[in-house]
């Protein structure tokens, strides 16, 4: 009552405090709701990308060595002069000498073209060739430690079903990855295709027949559950849906049918397998995540209740003394928000509303005034990171080189040492760029691969580098050296053993952005040094030279692109640079 006879209303202060202690409760409850979900949601997606993650590395690593024993069928698929002395009939001294001079050094050849251990049976329809095997007697040819290849007639295998039931020949299309024969018992999968020649494409004939055989458990040497949980479970399966290999605490085996209901709640996450149309699939006990979620929600409790309480008394406290004046700052602050710094605001008398909208005023004015200031010296300044990067690359790249060009001086082997003087010229005429910053992404690739030309002639057979480029982005404009330097880096510091493979991938994600990504089978990243690395406000040299070409892209093309990397040690590493899809002159 006393309120009603100074005021004569009820002040504004009061009945803020009276709705505020009305609907206190409803809000902290969605709220702590909500917030709760969202959080037990981000742990169940946390792992699922994790997971993921890791299944596509397995799988990635799976397609590399699918595809290096598909490379090594094209050798014989794809070699004419083979095609040529297969069909010719001639007996005696003709059939010995194509077997000595041609048969025997190409299969010896092919034989070590794998990375992985395998067993090649050639079958060939010409009889007038020997055959040329080992007599296993009733073993496994692979148990010898290496990679060897046997040398049989066609006949053979004329009665055999899965021969007799292999699809008709499409030129370049037709194989078949099966477990035949003694494959089951020994662990194995083959990869089966024809060997043809082709006069004309309408007119294929079968020449013979190639089964090269795999151990699955090489195959598939990097399926590990331990890096996913110590729980959880990883099966492979074929195209049937038959368990092949499990690793883990695995509750179906070997030839078992797949079920994800079996699993029950257990969450279950499938990755295909390129080409071999196989799966391979994550269980991770539900056990794992719910006693976080337990956690949580008590902890999620005890929060909104806090948060109750300090709510009452505080807005007691509090909503009286804003409620006059707290409109307007907040107008004024929108308005700084939007970017306009032009409005002003003016309270009478000198307490704290006086105090708060002088400081106002003097700040709008203030930031007008620095705003263009900040951002001029900001470019200023990542361009002299960008030159600070470039000399720390170059200098140390160029001495290396020059160690490596006197040194094939000294040896004299003058045509190493004229491609490695033409790669680094190209390396650097296309850096220097005559002072420009951007530049097509061809020139960008013409620069890597000038790069890695000068590596390979150091590194010779241990570097192997493959290029995967959609041509369609080869006249989009990119700002230069954002691939180099993560190739370097994986020569630096990815090697496993003493070999290393670099696969360069070129792409358009959607129709307004390019990725690149760089791929190796290295050693891979800890979690803690790739989070330090991708932190920006890192102040060691860790992931330098990659904060540096993030922030370089971020600067030119907003928040929207930079660099992702994604890494698991014993597996390797993948870096995603992504930038617009845009022309020359649209992004100058």
């Amino acid at each position: 009552m006393k309120i009603f006879k100074r005021y004569k209303y009820l002040p504004f202060g009061y009945k803020l405090m009276l709705s505020y202690c009305l609907f206190i409760v409803i809000p902290v409850v969605v709220i702590g709701y909500f917030a709760n979900s969202i959080y037990i949601n981000s742990i169940r997606e946390q792992i699922k990308s994790s997971v993921n993650g890791t299944l596509s590395q397995i799988s990635d690593n799976v397609s590399y060595k699918i595809d290096d024993m598909i490379r090594v069928s094209e050798f014989l698929y794809y070699d004419n002069t083979l095609a040529r002395h297969l069909r010719n009939y001639e007996k005696g001294w003709v059939a010995y000498e194509a077997t000595v001079d041609l048969l025997l050094p190409k299969f010896e050849t092919y034989k070590q073209a794998p990375s992985i251990k395998m067993w090649q049976s050639i079958y060939i329809k010409n009889r007038e060739f020997p055959e040329i095997y080992l007599n296993h007697k009733g073993k496994d040819p692979l148990a010898g430690g290496m990679s060897r290849y046997d040398v049989y007639h066609l006949s053979r295998i004329e009665d055999k079903s899965w021969y007799a039931d292999f699809p008709e020949e499409v030129y370049g299309q037709t194989m078949q990855w099966r477990q035949i024969e003694d494959d089951t018992e020994y662990g194995r999968i083959s990869l089966l295709r024809r060997m043809v020649d082709v006069h004309v494409v309408s007119n294929i004939q079968e020449i013979g027949f190639l089964r090269q055989s795999v151990y699955l458990s090489e195959l598939f040497q990097t399926v590990d559950f331990t890096k996913i949980g110590n729980e959880a479970a990883i099966y492979i399966k074929d195209d049937a849906g038959r368990v092949m290999l499990t690793s883990g605490n695995s509750e179906l085996q070997y030839g078992d049918a797949w079920s994800e209901e079996a699993f029950g709640e257990n969450l279950v996450i499938t990755k295909v397998v390129p080409k071999l149309n196989w799966s391979v699939s994550a269980v991770i006990p539900n056990e794992t995540f719910e006693s976080k979620i337990n956690e949580i929600r008590l902890l999620t409790f005890y929060i909104c209740l806090v948060f109750t309480i300090v709510y009452f008394v505080s807005g007691a406290l509090l909503s009286n003394y804003f409620s006059r004046k707290v409109g307007k700052i907040v107008s004024v602050l929108d308005s700084f928000q939007e970017g306009s710094f032009h409005k002003r605001i003016n309270f009478k008398g000198n307490d704290e509303f006086s105090q708060i909208s002088r400081a106002l005023n003097e700040m709008g004015q203030n930031i007008g005034e620095l705003i263009h200031k900040v951002y001029v010296a900001d470019l200023d300044k990542k361009e002299a990171e960008l030159d600070m990067l470039q000399a720390q690359i170059n200098p140390h790249f160029l001495y290396n080189t020059l160690s490596s060009i006197n040194r094939l001086a000294k040896f004299g082997e003058l045509e190493k040492l004229q491609r490695m003087v033409m790669d680094l010229a190209k390396f650097y005429r296309l850096s220097l760029n005559e002072g420009r910053i951007l530049l097509p992404v061809r020139e960008e690739l013409e620069q890597a691969r000038a790069y890695i030309n000068i590596q390979k002639i150091k590194y010779e057979e241990r570097m192997g580098v493959s290029f995967d480029i959609d041509p369609e982005i080869m006249n989009y404009g990119t700002i230069k050296l954002i691939i180099q330097p993560f190739i370097e880096n994986v020569l630096e510091h990815a090697w496993c053993a003493d070999r290393i493979h670099i696969r360069i991938v070129g792409e358009l994600e959607d129709e307004r952005t390019v990725l690149f990504k760089v791929i190796d089978d290295g050693l891979g990243i800890s979690r803690e040094l790739l989070e330090q690395m991708n932190d920006p406000e890192e102040s060691t040299s860790i992931g330098y030279g990659i904060r540096n070409v993030n922030q370089r892209i971020k600067l030119y093309y907003g928040a929207a692109y930079g660099v992702n990397i994604f890494s698991r040690l014993g597996i390797g590493t993948t870096v995603c640079i992504r930038i617009p899809a845009e022309t020359l002159g649209e992004t100058e």
